[in-house]
């Protein structure tokens, strides 16, 4: 016992290990999927990342934005140098009002969907500058006219703040020799992929092991979802095994979205699957009556298919003389004083409707012997139905004659049914009835509020679990018998 304990702890141990380094791979396929279209949010708050990551996506700066961010640069270096009147500075104004004009017209950030950033520094340069055109006012901001002295660090702190970001949001990235966007995630996705591959051959050889019918598709197919976990392609899909593993490590507990998961199922096809099954049930009864089953059986036919007996005995006589001793020995003493009481009622009311007896009512003791009149003509008729009830069950040539009686009564009816004209309104009338069982009552079973269906099972199989057991001493209760 020791031994498996331990053994089983390990095993544990060895799941948690490998659900955790399966959720460390997913969070970097994730990560690495929101690099492209987050990474102005990187660029914003962790430039170190995007220094670390943009090799592996292939991303460069843009040579002519890099360029026009230098040469901002290289200006403001020169006037901390030179003053902003100077000729150095001037010049470097005047190829900024040119570069600007050119990166408006070549639009560089059309390339990685950065236009939209482009456009919002056009419009907070228009709003500063308070002109339509967009070449007009990158003109203007770099002339030494409107960069003097006093408006220089108000303005180019305001450039630095609000249009280089957005400048800077721009880069190129290289294409492969496959004619696709360079992406060497793969060389950090391939250590886990090796690793959760071999895990998988470890795995599908000690179950081929415990099961030796198993072949190896088998085996592999027996932990299907962490395929995922070695495809290139489409790995967000690796979160199914993710969750998967921490199910099954007990990190995760999804009991209860498996749970809502199967309700939603089972709500989706129970509807449509309960219709299906009853209206297949009235179909094959209207079938069996067209085909003439219901005629064959009445006419007791030969050529009937064979019905399959499996003990010799007529099973509807066996319930039938079942339910009528219950009924003579069991039931009708219990009820005998109320049957009395009825039988009473009914002698005294026919006596008074009697013109002779209600003249001699008012003779006194007269109204005192109807009573006991009444009193003993039913006890007297119930005493002695009952005796010939029994007499006739107990004494054989009774029950011959019974039995001969419901005999001729079935072979008379039989008879009866037989002719043509009641089959066919019979068959008609069964057959119309299970067509408007079809409409009116199958109908409201997919109009019952499913999800409400579910809730009450789901309290029945709650109250089931819950309550004890005779094994823990507690006594059920059990409901007297009237």
């Amino acid at each position: 016992m020791t031994k498996i304990k331990s053994s089983k702890r390990q095993n544990l141990i060895f799941e948690r290990l490998m659900a955790l380094i399966a959720t460390v791979n997913l969070g970097l396929v994730l990560f690495d999927l929101s690099y492209v279209p987050w990474r102005d949010f990187y660029l914003r708050n962790f430039p170190q990342i995007t220094q670390i990551y943009d090799p592996i996506k292939g991303i460069e700066d843009h040579r002519e934005t890099k360029n026009y961010l230098n040469k901002v640069d290289a200006l403001q270096e020169q006037v901390s140098q030179t003053r902003l009147t100077s000729p150095e500075a001037k010049t470097k104004l005047e190829e900024l009002g040119r570069l600007s004009s050119e990166m408006v017209d070549s639009n560089p950030f059309a390339a990685v969907n950065k236009s939209g950033n482009f456009e919002k520094a056009k419009n907070r340069l228009r709003d500063r500058i308070g002109k339509e055109s967009a070449k007009e006012s990158f003109s203007q901001f770099w002339s030494p006219e409107y960069l003097s002295e006093q408006r220089w660090n108000q303005e180019i702190d305001f450039f630095n703040r609000q249009i280089r970001p957005l400048i800077a949001s721009n880069y190129f990235r290289r294409i492969g020799e496959n004619g696709d966007l360079l992406d060497n995630f793969w060389l950090i996705d391939l250590p886990f992929v090796f690793l959760f591959g071999a895990e998988l051959l470890v795995r599908s050889f000690y179950l081929r092991r415990r099961h030796p019918s198993f072949t190896w598709v088998n085996a592999i197919l027996w932990r299907w979802y962490d395929l995922f976990l070695l495809f290139p392609f489409m790995r967000w899909l690796r979160i199914l095994p993710v969750i998967i593993r921490l199910d099954q490590a007990r990190l995760l507990n999804l009991q209860p979205l498996q749970q809502q998961i199967n309700q939603s199922i089972l709500a989706n096809f129970a509807e449509d699957l309960t219709e299906i099954v009853v209206v297949r049930v009235i179909n094959q009864i209207q079938g069996s009556i067209r085909r003439g089953d219901l005629t064959s059986w009445l006419m007791q036919k030969e050529n009937l298919r064979p019905y399959i007996d499996i003990n010799n005995t007529n099973e509807l006589e066996a319930i039938a003389g079942i339910l009528v001793k219950t009924l003579v020995y069991q039931i009708l003493p219990k009820i005998q004083p109320e049957i009395i009481a009825i039988l009473r009622h009914n002698i005294a009311t026919t006596i008074n409707q009697v013109p002779v007896y209600r003249n001699l009512h008012n003779v006194p003791g007269i109204g005192d012997m109807q009573n006991q009149l009444s009193e003993q003509l039913a006890t007297q008729i119930t005493t002695n139905l009952y005796s010939a009830v029994t007499t006739a069950i107990e004494d054989p040539v009774g029950a011959k004659l019974s039995s001969q009686l419901a005999e001729s009564f079935t072979t008379a009816l039989r008879e009866e049914v037989q002719q043509k004209h009641i089959i066919s309104e019979i068959q008609s009338l069964m057959s119309d009835f299970l067509e408007e069982i079809k409409l009116n009552y199958v109908q409201r079973l997919s109009q019952e509020d499913i999800d409400q269906i579910m809730e009450q099972t789901k309290q029945l199989r709650t109250k089931s679990s819950v309550r004890p057991s005779a094994d823990q001493g507690t006594v059920l209760p059990v409901k007297k018998q009237s």
